[in-house]
Protein backbone atom coordinates (compact mmCIF):
# COMPACT_ATOMS: atom_id res chain seq x y z
CA UNK A 1 0.00 0.00 0.00
CA UNK A 2 2.50 2.39 0.88
CA UNK A 3 4.32 1.46 -2.50
CA UNK A 4 1.13 2.71 -4.14
CA UNK A 5 1.35 6.26 -2.13
CA UNK A 6 5.08 6.06 -2.86
CA UNK A 7 4.72 7.29 -7.00
CA UNK A 8 4.73 10.82 -7.82
CA UNK A 9 1.86 10.91 -9.89
CA UNK A 10 -0.18 9.23 -6.78
CA UNK A 11 1.70 11.89 -4.51
CA UNK A 12 0.98 15.13 -6.64
CA UNK A 13 -2.84 14.66 -6.66
CA UNK A 14 -3.13 13.67 -2.88
CA UNK A 15 -1.10 16.76 -1.87
CA UNK A 16 -3.14 19.20 -4.14
CA UNK A 17 -6.12 17.60 -2.77
CA UNK A 18 -5.21 18.03 0.98
CA UNK A 19 -3.90 21.70 -0.30
CA UNK A 20 -7.44 22.91 -1.53
CA UNK A 21 -9.22 21.30 1.42
CA UNK A 22 -7.17 23.09 4.03
CA UNK A 23 -6.47 26.26 1.86
CA UNK A 24 -10.61 26.43 1.71
CA UNK A 25 -10.45 26.85 5.41
CA UNK A 26 -11.03 29.79 6.60
CA UNK A 27 -10.00 31.18 10.24
CA UNK A 28 -11.47 34.79 11.24
CA UNK A 29 -11.79 35.27 7.28
CA UNK A 30 -8.14 34.40 6.70
CA UNK A 31 -7.46 31.33 4.15
CA UNK A 32 -4.16 30.53 2.31
CA UNK A 33 -6.53 29.68 -0.82
CA UNK A 34 -4.24 27.54 -3.36
CA UNK A 35 -1.19 28.34 -1.53
CA UNK A 36 -1.79 25.72 1.13
CA UNK A 37 -0.44 23.34 -1.02
CA UNK A 38 3.20 24.21 -0.70
CA UNK A 39 2.64 23.82 3.17
CA UNK A 40 1.19 20.36 2.60
CA UNK A 41 3.84 19.59 0.02
CA UNK A 42 6.76 20.40 2.94
CA UNK A 43 4.97 18.68 5.27
CA UNK A 44 4.66 14.99 3.47
CA UNK A 45 7.91 15.85 1.81
CA UNK A 46 9.47 15.62 5.16
CA UNK A 47 8.16 12.30 5.42
CA UNK A 48 9.28 10.60 2.32
CA UNK A 49 7.01 11.57 -0.51
CA UNK A 50 8.01 12.87 -3.25
CA UNK A 51 6.70 14.75 -6.56
CA UNK A 52 9.60 14.46 -9.68
CA UNK A 53 11.07 17.26 -10.68
CA UNK A 54 9.54 16.88 -14.28
CA UNK A 55 6.33 18.07 -12.83
CA UNK A 56 8.13 21.39 -11.10
CA UNK A 57 9.38 22.45 -14.82
CA UNK A 58 6.18 21.55 -16.86
CA UNK A 59 3.83 23.58 -14.20
CA UNK A 60 6.04 26.43 -14.05
CA UNK A 61 7.02 26.50 -18.07
CA UNK A 62 3.15 26.67 -18.08
CA UNK A 63 2.57 29.11 -15.35
CA UNK A 64 4.65 31.65 -16.37
CA UNK A 65 4.06 31.53 -20.32
CA UNK A 66 0.07 31.74 -19.45
CA UNK A 67 1.13 34.88 -17.26
CA UNK A 68 2.70 36.40 -19.88
CA UNK A 69 0.16 36.46 -21.89
CA UNK A 70 -2.27 37.50 -19.77
CA UNK A 71 -0.50 40.41 -18.74
CA UNK A 72 1.15 41.21 -22.71
CA UNK A 73 -1.54 43.05 -24.21
CA UNK A 74 -1.73 45.72 -21.39
CA UNK A 75 2.31 45.63 -20.59
CA UNK A 76 3.75 48.33 -22.90
CA UNK A 77 0.77 50.87 -22.41
CA UNK A 78 1.19 49.89 -18.46
CA UNK A 79 5.07 50.36 -18.95
CA UNK A 80 4.63 53.99 -20.34
CA UNK A 81 2.17 54.94 -18.36
CA UNK A 82 3.88 53.97 -14.73
CA UNK A 83 6.97 52.94 -15.76
CA UNK A 84 8.94 54.81 -13.47
CA UNK A 85 6.87 54.34 -10.62
CA UNK A 86 7.13 50.56 -10.67
CA UNK A 87 10.45 50.22 -11.87
CA UNK A 88 12.04 52.86 -8.94
CA UNK A 89 9.63 50.79 -6.52
CA UNK A 90 11.54 47.55 -7.48
CA UNK A 91 14.82 49.24 -7.46
CA UNK A 92 14.57 50.34 -3.74
CA UNK A 93 12.86 47.18 -2.83
CA UNK A 94 15.59 44.92 -4.02
CA UNK A 95 18.05 47.71 -2.61
CA UNK A 96 16.66 47.50 1.33
CA UNK A 97 17.22 43.58 0.59
CA UNK A 98 21.20 44.22 0.01
CA UNK A 99 21.42 46.84 3.19
CA UNK A 100 19.52 43.84 5.20
CA UNK A 101 21.96 41.20 3.86
CA UNK A 102 25.44 43.10 4.82
CA UNK A 103 23.78 43.91 8.16
CA UNK A 104 22.81 40.29 8.81
CA UNK A 105 26.20 39.20 7.29
CA UNK A 106 28.22 41.40 9.68
CA UNK A 107 26.16 41.15 13.13
CA UNK A 108 25.94 37.23 12.66
CA UNK A 109 29.46 36.63 11.00
CA UNK A 110 27.82 35.21 8.13
CA UNK A 111 30.22 33.19 5.43
CA UNK A 112 29.98 35.87 2.81
CA UNK A 113 29.67 32.85 0.11
CA UNK A 114 26.60 31.46 2.05
CA UNK A 115 25.43 34.96 2.45
CA UNK A 116 25.36 35.36 -1.24
CA UNK A 117 23.57 32.18 -1.35
CA UNK A 118 20.72 32.99 1.23
CA UNK A 119 20.16 36.41 -0.88
CA UNK A 120 19.22 34.66 -3.94
CA UNK A 121 17.05 31.69 -2.21
CA UNK A 122 15.13 34.24 -0.29
CA UNK A 123 14.57 36.53 -3.71
CA UNK A 124 14.16 32.72 -4.92
CA UNK A 125 16.32 33.63 -8.36
CA UNK A 126 17.48 30.38 -9.84
CA UNK A 127 19.39 32.60 -12.38
CA UNK A 128 20.67 34.87 -9.51
CA UNK A 129 21.71 31.18 -7.85
CA UNK A 130 24.00 30.87 -10.92
CA UNK A 131 25.80 34.33 -11.12
CA UNK A 132 26.48 33.95 -7.83
CA UNK A 133 28.04 30.54 -8.21
CA UNK A 134 30.06 31.80 -10.91
CA UNK A 135 31.52 35.00 -9.06
CA UNK A 136 32.12 32.85 -5.33
CA UNK A 137 33.23 29.28 -7.08
CA UNK A 138 31.66 28.18 -3.43
CA UNK A 139 29.59 25.15 -3.12
CA UNK A 140 28.26 27.45 0.13
CA UNK A 141 26.19 29.86 -2.11
CA UNK A 142 23.89 26.84 -3.10
CA UNK A 143 24.02 25.56 0.55
CA UNK A 144 22.74 29.00 1.80
CA UNK A 145 19.91 28.93 -1.61
CA UNK A 146 18.84 25.84 -0.72
CA UNK A 147 17.97 27.29 3.31
CA UNK A 148 16.73 30.42 2.44
CA UNK A 149 14.49 29.18 -0.51
CA UNK A 150 12.08 27.63 1.63
CA UNK A 151 12.04 30.43 3.89
CA UNK A 152 12.06 32.63 0.74
CA UNK A 153 8.36 30.94 -0.69
CA UNK A 154 7.15 30.96 2.89
CA UNK A 155 8.19 34.48 3.34
CA UNK A 156 6.31 35.68 0.48
CA UNK A 157 3.01 34.01 0.85
CA UNK A 158 2.46 35.02 4.83
CA UNK A 159 3.79 38.57 3.83
CA UNK A 160 1.07 38.77 0.42
CA UNK A 161 -1.97 37.84 2.88
CA UNK A 162 -0.74 39.82 5.33
CA UNK A 163 -0.02 42.84 3.70
CA UNK A 164 -3.94 43.78 2.98
CA UNK A 165 -4.36 43.36 6.62
CA UNK A 166 -1.61 45.97 7.19
CA UNK A 167 -2.56 48.54 4.88
CA UNK A 168 -6.58 48.07 5.81
CA UNK A 169 -7.00 47.01 2.06
CA UNK A 170 -10.05 45.42 0.50
CA UNK A 171 -9.10 43.94 -2.46
CA UNK A 172 -12.44 44.24 -4.25
CA UNK A 173 -12.13 47.43 -3.66
CA UNK A 174 -8.63 47.69 -5.22
CA UNK A 175 -10.38 46.24 -8.34
CA UNK A 176 -12.87 48.10 -8.71
CA UNK A 177 -10.73 50.96 -8.38
CA UNK A 178 -8.06 49.50 -11.20
CA UNK A 179 -11.17 48.48 -13.63
CA UNK A 180 -12.35 52.55 -13.29
CA UNK A 181 -8.97 53.97 -14.07
CA UNK A 182 -8.84 51.96 -17.64
CA UNK A 183 -12.31 53.65 -18.01
CA UNK A 184 -11.03 56.85 -17.63
CA UNK A 185 -8.64 56.07 -20.75
CA UNK A 186 -11.49 54.53 -22.46
CA UNK A 187 -14.88 56.46 -21.26
CA UNK A 188 -18.07 54.91 -21.30
CA UNK A 189 -20.12 54.86 -24.69
CA UNK A 190 -23.48 56.24 -25.00
CA UNK A 191 -25.97 56.66 -27.87
CA UNK A 192 -27.77 60.52 -28.52
CA UNK A 193 -30.19 61.68 -30.80
CA UNK A 194 -29.71 65.14 -32.50
CA UNK A 195 -31.22 66.94 -34.67
CA UNK A 196 -29.58 68.52 -37.79
CA UNK A 197 -29.01 72.12 -37.29
CA UNK A 198 -26.48 73.58 -38.49
CA UNK A 199 -26.71 74.86 -42.05
CA UNK A 200 -23.27 73.77 -43.06
CA UNK A 201 -24.14 70.14 -42.98
CA UNK A 202 -27.61 70.49 -45.25
CA UNK A 203 -27.57 68.84 -48.59
CA UNK A 204 -24.07 67.41 -48.02
CA UNK A 205 -23.20 63.53 -48.65
CA UNK A 206 -21.70 62.47 -45.23
CA UNK A 207 -18.32 61.66 -46.54
CA UNK A 208 -17.86 65.59 -47.64
CA UNK A 209 -18.38 66.35 -43.96
CA UNK A 210 -15.71 64.65 -42.04
CA UNK A 211 -17.65 65.46 -38.84
CA UNK A 212 -16.04 62.30 -37.17
CA UNK A 213 -12.70 64.61 -37.24
CA UNK A 214 -14.42 67.52 -35.64
CA UNK A 215 -15.96 64.75 -32.92
CA UNK A 216 -14.91 61.36 -31.96
CA UNK A 217 -18.57 59.83 -32.57
CA UNK A 218 -20.16 56.99 -34.78
CA UNK A 219 -22.78 58.02 -36.75
CA UNK A 220 -25.17 54.79 -36.81
CA UNK A 221 -28.25 56.18 -38.59
CA UNK A 222 -30.50 59.03 -40.10
CA UNK A 223 -34.47 59.88 -40.12
CA UNK A 224 -35.18 61.92 -43.26
CA UNK A 225 -39.08 62.37 -43.76
CA UNK A 226 -40.18 59.57 -41.52
CA UNK A 227 -37.60 56.88 -43.40
CA UNK A 228 -34.63 55.62 -41.16
CA UNK A 229 -31.83 55.27 -43.71
CA UNK A 230 -28.23 53.65 -42.68
CA UNK A 231 -24.81 55.61 -42.60
CA UNK A 232 -23.13 55.49 -45.95
CA UNK A 233 -20.58 57.49 -47.66
CA UNK A 234 -23.45 58.94 -49.92
CA UNK A 235 -26.24 59.43 -47.89
CA UNK A 236 -27.28 62.77 -47.53
CA UNK A 237 -27.91 64.76 -44.52
CA UNK A 238 -30.65 67.91 -44.42
CA UNK A 239 -31.60 70.09 -41.63
CA UNK A 240 -34.15 68.88 -39.28
CA UNK A 241 -32.83 65.00 -40.17
CA UNK A 242 -32.61 63.16 -36.83
CA UNK A 243 -29.18 61.92 -36.61
CA UNK A 244 -28.11 59.18 -33.93
CA UNK A 245 -24.45 59.09 -32.37
CA UNK A 246 -22.22 56.96 -30.72
CA UNK A 247 -19.44 58.28 -28.61
CA UNK A 248 -18.54 59.22 -24.66
CA UNK A 249 -20.23 62.14 -23.15
CA UNK A 250 -16.95 64.42 -24.14
CA UNK A 251 -17.18 63.36 -27.80
CA UNK A 252 -21.57 63.95 -27.99
CA UNK A 253 -21.09 67.34 -26.38
CA UNK A 254 -18.62 68.03 -29.40
CA UNK A 255 -20.93 66.48 -31.85
CA UNK A 256 -23.76 68.99 -30.87
CA UNK A 257 -21.46 71.74 -31.65
CA UNK A 258 -20.89 70.84 -35.13
CA UNK A 259 -24.41 69.29 -35.59
CA UNK A 260 -27.09 70.38 -33.55
CA UNK A 261 -29.10 70.20 -29.95
CA UNK A 262 -30.35 66.55 -27.94
CA UNK A 263 -33.89 65.41 -29.37
CA UNK A 264 -35.96 63.06 -27.58
CA UNK A 265 -37.82 62.12 -30.69
CA UNK A 266 -37.08 58.38 -31.27
CA UNK A 267 -36.64 56.76 -34.22
CA UNK A 268 -39.23 54.15 -35.37
CA UNK A 269 -39.61 51.10 -35.63
CA UNK A 270 -37.89 49.33 -38.67
CA UNK A 271 -37.17 45.60 -40.14
CA UNK A 272 -34.91 47.00 -42.59
CA UNK A 273 -32.08 48.37 -39.95
CA UNK A 274 -30.71 46.32 -37.22
CA UNK A 275 -28.07 46.55 -34.49
CA UNK A 276 -26.14 43.27 -33.09
CA UNK A 277 -22.65 42.12 -31.26
CA UNK A 278 -21.07 40.10 -33.53
CA UNK A 279 -17.57 38.30 -32.15
CA UNK A 280 -14.46 38.18 -34.33
CA UNK A 281 -13.23 34.57 -34.80
CA UNK A 282 -12.49 34.65 -38.27
CA UNK A 283 -8.69 34.47 -37.76
CA UNK A 284 -7.59 35.43 -41.31
CA UNK A 285 -8.91 39.41 -40.21
CA UNK A 286 -6.72 39.17 -37.39
CA UNK A 287 -4.65 42.07 -36.89
CA UNK A 288 -6.04 43.47 -39.83
CA UNK A 289 -6.71 47.55 -39.37
CA UNK A 290 -10.56 48.02 -39.89
CA UNK A 291 -9.88 50.19 -42.75
CA UNK A 292 -8.91 47.49 -44.78
CA UNK A 293 -12.25 45.49 -44.79
CA UNK A 294 -14.34 48.81 -45.10
CA UNK A 295 -17.51 47.31 -44.19
CA UNK A 296 -19.21 50.50 -44.39
CA UNK A 297 -18.62 50.85 -48.37
CA UNK A 298 -18.72 47.46 -49.19
CA UNK A 299 -21.38 45.89 -46.58
CA UNK A 300 -23.26 48.77 -45.63
CA UNK A 301 -22.98 48.76 -42.16
CA UNK A 302 -21.25 50.50 -39.29
CA UNK A 303 -19.58 50.11 -36.41
CA UNK A 304 -20.71 51.19 -33.22
CA UNK A 305 -18.79 49.83 -30.17
CA UNK A 306 -15.55 47.42 -29.43
CA UNK A 307 -16.18 45.48 -26.64
CA UNK A 308 -12.44 44.23 -25.45
CA UNK A 309 -11.95 42.66 -22.22
CA UNK A 310 -14.85 44.19 -20.62
CA UNK A 311 -13.97 47.69 -21.96
CA UNK A 312 -15.85 49.29 -24.52
CA UNK A 313 -13.96 51.82 -27.01
CA UNK A 314 -14.69 54.03 -29.54
CA UNK A 315 -14.07 52.25 -32.95
CA UNK A 316 -11.55 53.87 -35.59
CA UNK A 317 -10.31 53.09 -39.18
CA UNK A 318 -7.10 52.47 -37.51
CA UNK A 319 -8.77 50.14 -35.04
CA UNK A 320 -7.56 46.06 -35.47
CA UNK A 321 -9.37 43.73 -35.58
CA UNK A 322 -8.71 41.64 -32.32
CA UNK A 323 -9.72 37.13 -31.69
CA UNK A 324 -12.23 37.45 -28.94
CA UNK A 325 -13.44 41.07 -29.55
CA UNK A 326 -16.84 41.69 -29.62
CA UNK A 327 -18.06 44.81 -32.27
CA UNK A 328 -21.32 46.17 -32.30
CA UNK A 329 -22.78 47.03 -35.91
CA UNK A 330 -25.67 48.38 -37.40
CA UNK A 331 -27.01 47.79 -40.93
CA UNK A 332 -29.19 46.09 -43.47
CA UNK A 333 -29.74 42.63 -42.59
CA UNK A 334 -28.25 41.31 -45.70
CA UNK A 335 -24.91 43.57 -45.05
CA UNK A 336 -25.27 42.04 -41.21
CA UNK A 337 -25.68 38.24 -42.52
CA UNK A 338 -22.61 39.10 -45.05
CA UNK A 339 -20.60 40.71 -42.01
CA UNK A 340 -20.82 38.10 -40.07
CA UNK A 341 -19.68 35.65 -42.14
CA UNK A 342 -16.68 37.64 -42.49
CA UNK A 343 -16.03 38.07 -38.73
CA UNK A 344 -16.51 34.51 -37.53
CA UNK A 345 -19.28 35.30 -34.86
CA UNK A 346 -18.50 31.50 -33.73
CA UNK A 347 -18.78 31.19 -30.19
CA UNK A 348 -17.15 27.72 -30.48
CA UNK A 349 -14.06 29.08 -31.83
CA UNK A 350 -13.84 31.35 -28.41
CA UNK A 351 -14.24 28.69 -26.22
CA UNK A 352 -11.59 26.43 -28.12
CA UNK A 353 -7.87 25.68 -26.95
CA UNK A 354 -5.18 25.68 -29.13
CA UNK A 355 -2.30 24.12 -28.15
CA UNK A 356 -0.07 24.83 -30.90
CA UNK A 357 0.56 28.30 -30.36
CA UNK A 358 1.38 27.21 -26.58
CA UNK A 359 3.77 24.32 -27.39
CA UNK A 360 5.48 27.12 -29.80
CA UNK A 361 5.53 30.25 -27.75
CA UNK A 362 7.26 27.84 -24.43
CA UNK A 363 9.76 26.33 -26.83
CA UNK A 364 10.57 30.32 -28.48
CA UNK A 365 10.69 31.05 -24.84
CA UNK A 366 13.27 28.14 -23.47
CA UNK A 367 15.67 29.29 -26.09
CA UNK A 368 15.17 32.80 -25.59
CA UNK A 369 16.22 32.08 -22.43
CA UNK A 370 20.12 30.35 -23.11
CA UNK A 371 20.47 33.99 -25.18
CA UNK A 372 23.44 35.36 -23.35
CA UNK A 373 23.56 39.17 -23.35
CA UNK A 374 26.84 41.19 -22.24
CA UNK A 375 25.08 44.14 -20.24
CA UNK A 376 28.19 46.53 -18.65
CA UNK A 377 31.13 44.06 -18.37
CA UNK A 378 28.41 41.39 -17.06
CA UNK A 379 27.02 38.26 -18.95
CA UNK A 380 23.29 38.01 -18.41
CA UNK A 381 20.56 35.56 -19.91
CA UNK A 382 17.50 35.99 -19.03
CA UNK A 383 16.91 31.68 -18.11
CA UNK A 384 14.07 29.50 -18.57
CA UNK A 385 11.89 31.75 -16.32
CA UNK A 386 12.54 34.90 -18.35
CA UNK A 387 12.42 33.72 -21.60
CA UNK A 388 9.22 31.82 -21.17
CA UNK A 389 7.76 35.27 -19.76
CA UNK A 390 9.22 37.32 -22.28
CA UNK A 391 7.83 34.98 -24.70
CA UNK A 392 4.05 35.55 -23.89
CA UNK A 393 4.33 38.54 -23.13
CA UNK A 394 5.74 39.63 -26.70
CA UNK A 395 3.78 36.97 -28.90
CA UNK A 396 0.65 38.08 -27.05
CA UNK A 397 1.26 41.71 -27.85
CA UNK A 398 2.16 40.67 -31.97
CA UNK A 399 -1.16 38.76 -31.79
CA UNK A 400 -1.33 36.67 -34.97
CA UNK A 401 1.70 34.81 -37.31
CA UNK A 402 0.07 33.50 -40.53
CA UNK A 403 -2.48 31.31 -39.29
CA UNK A 404 -1.12 30.91 -35.40
CA UNK A 405 -3.32 32.92 -33.44
CA UNK A 406 -1.03 33.87 -29.90
CA UNK A 407 -4.22 34.52 -27.32
CA UNK A 408 -6.23 32.06 -24.95
CA UNK A 409 -9.74 32.39 -23.51
CA UNK A 410 -9.71 33.71 -20.25
CA UNK A 411 -10.96 30.43 -19.10
CA UNK A 412 -8.78 28.21 -20.75
CA UNK A 413 -5.85 30.75 -19.12
CA UNK A 414 -6.86 30.41 -15.89
CA UNK A 415 -7.12 26.81 -15.78
CA UNK A 416 -3.79 26.02 -17.80
CA UNK A 417 -2.10 28.63 -15.16
CA UNK A 418 -3.49 27.17 -12.26
CA UNK A 419 -2.69 23.74 -13.19
CA UNK A 420 0.64 24.80 -14.02
CA UNK A 421 1.20 26.45 -10.27
CA UNK A 422 -0.22 23.42 -9.00
CA UNK A 423 2.33 21.19 -9.78
CA UNK A 424 4.88 24.09 -9.59
CA UNK A 425 4.21 24.21 -5.60
CA UNK A 426 3.76 20.67 -4.96
CA UNK A 427 7.16 19.44 -6.61
CA UNK A 428 8.86 22.83 -4.97
CA UNK A 429 7.30 21.75 -1.72
CA UNK A 430 7.89 17.94 -1.51
CA UNK A 431 11.98 18.33 -2.53
CA UNK A 432 12.57 21.18 0.19
CA UNK A 433 10.46 19.29 2.98
CA UNK A 434 12.99 16.61 2.56
CA UNK A 435 15.73 18.31 4.25
CA UNK A 436 13.55 21.25 6.00
CA UNK A 437 13.77 20.04 9.89
CA UNK A 438 17.61 18.82 9.15
CA UNK A 439 18.49 22.28 7.96
CA UNK A 440 16.67 23.95 11.40
CA UNK A 441 18.74 21.82 13.18
CA UNK A 442 21.88 22.39 11.57
CA UNK A 443 22.39 26.21 10.35
CA UNK A 444 20.20 27.11 13.25
CA UNK A 445 18.24 30.37 14.37
CA UNK A 446 20.48 33.07 12.52
CA UNK A 447 20.25 31.55 8.88
CA UNK A 448 16.81 31.20 9.33
CA UNK A 449 16.13 34.56 10.94
CA UNK A 450 18.44 35.86 7.59
CA UNK A 451 16.41 34.22 4.89
CA UNK A 452 13.06 35.67 6.02
CA UNK A 453 14.23 38.67 6.82
CA UNK A 454 15.44 39.26 3.69
CA UNK A 455 12.49 37.54 2.33
CA UNK A 456 9.93 39.94 4.08
CA UNK A 457 11.99 43.35 4.16
CA UNK A 458 11.98 44.16 0.34
CA UNK A 459 8.36 43.37 0.38
CA UNK A 460 7.08 45.28 3.13
CA UNK A 461 9.70 48.70 2.11
CA UNK A 462 8.03 48.11 -1.83
CA UNK A 463 4.40 48.04 -0.40
CA UNK A 464 5.08 51.00 1.71
CA UNK A 465 7.31 53.05 -0.88
CA UNK A 466 4.14 51.97 -3.95
CA UNK A 467 1.29 52.60 -1.89
CA UNK A 468 3.11 56.03 0.37
CA UNK A 469 4.82 57.79 -2.16
CA UNK A 470 3.12 56.45 -5.55
CA UNK A 471 -0.25 56.07 -4.17
CA UNK A 472 -0.23 52.26 -6.79
CA UNK A 473 -3.44 50.42 -6.76
CA UNK A 474 -2.81 48.01 -4.33
CA UNK A 475 -3.16 44.91 -6.75
CA UNK A 476 -0.62 46.61 -9.04
CA UNK A 477 1.69 47.16 -6.42
CA UNK A 478 1.75 43.65 -5.10
CA UNK A 479 2.46 42.38 -8.05
CA UNK A 480 5.34 45.12 -8.27
CA UNK A 481 7.09 42.95 -4.92
CA UNK A 482 5.80 39.82 -6.14
CA UNK A 483 7.80 40.97 -9.63
CA UNK A 484 10.53 42.39 -7.59
CA UNK A 485 11.06 39.01 -5.43
CA UNK A 486 10.76 37.01 -8.81
CA UNK A 487 8.25 35.26 -6.76
CA UNK A 488 6.41 33.00 -8.94
CA UNK A 489 4.44 31.70 -5.75
CA UNK A 490 3.68 34.85 -4.76
CA UNK A 491 2.04 35.95 -8.08
CA UNK A 492 0.22 32.78 -7.64
CA UNK A 493 -1.42 34.23 -4.25
CA UNK A 494 -2.44 37.42 -5.65
CA UNK A 495 -3.89 35.75 -8.45
CA UNK A 496 -5.78 33.64 -6.25
CA UNK A 497 -7.35 36.86 -4.41
CA UNK A 498 -8.24 38.60 -7.60
CA UNK A 499 -8.76 37.76 -11.65
CA UNK A 500 -8.22 40.88 -12.93
CA UNK A 501 -4.66 42.06 -15.10
CA UNK A 502 -3.94 43.89 -12.05
CA UNK A 503 -1.04 42.37 -10.64
CA UNK A 504 0.23 40.07 -13.29
CA UNK A 505 0.64 43.02 -16.09
CA UNK A 506 3.01 44.66 -13.01
CA UNK A 507 4.52 41.21 -12.67
CA UNK A 508 5.47 41.11 -15.55
CA UNK A 509 6.58 44.69 -16.33
CA UNK A 510 9.16 44.55 -13.48
CA UNK A 511 10.00 41.40 -13.84
CA UNK A 512 12.87 41.87 -16.26
CA UNK A 513 14.62 44.68 -14.25
CA UNK A 514 14.56 42.94 -11.16
CA UNK A 515 16.38 39.78 -12.57
CA UNK A 516 18.77 41.91 -14.00
CA UNK A 517 19.41 44.19 -10.88
CA UNK A 518 19.47 40.77 -8.95
CA UNK A 519 22.24 39.22 -11.22
CA UNK A 520 24.85 42.25 -11.43
CA UNK A 521 24.10 42.11 -7.54
CA UNK A 522 25.13 38.81 -6.84
CA UNK A 523 28.16 38.93 -8.92
CA UNK A 524 29.05 42.49 -6.48
CA UNK A 525 28.62 41.25 -3.09
CA UNK A 526 31.72 38.90 -3.09
CA UNK A 527 33.51 42.74 -3.27
CA UNK A 528 30.88 44.07 -1.25
CA UNK A 529 30.61 42.09 1.60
Amino acid sequence: MLDFFSHGYIALFIIIAFGMIIGRIKIFGFSFDISAVIFVALFLGHYGMVVPDDFMKLGLLLFIFTIGIQAGPGFFEAFQKYGRALIVTTLLALSSAVIVLIILTKTFHLDHNLAIGIFNGALTSTPGLAAAIESTNSPLATVGYGIAYTFGVIGVILSINILPIIFKVKIKNEEIDYQNNIKKDNPELFSQNLIIENPNLNNKKISELKIKKMADVVLAKVLHEGNVLPVKKDTILFTGDLIKVTGSKTAIDQAKIVIGKNSDKKFPPTKEIVTEWILITNKAIVNKKYSQLDLSTNHNVTILKIKRSGIEITPKSSSIFKFGDCIQITGGKPGITATKKILGNDTKKLSHTDFLPIALGIILGVLLGNINIPIGGFIINLGMTGGILASGIFLSRLGKTGSVIWSMSGPANQLLRELGLLLFMASVGTKAGVTFIETIKIYGFELIFSSIIIAIVPIISGAAIGKLVFKMNFLTLLGVVTGAMTSTPGLAVVNSKSDCNAAPIAYATVYPVALVFIIIISQLLPKIL
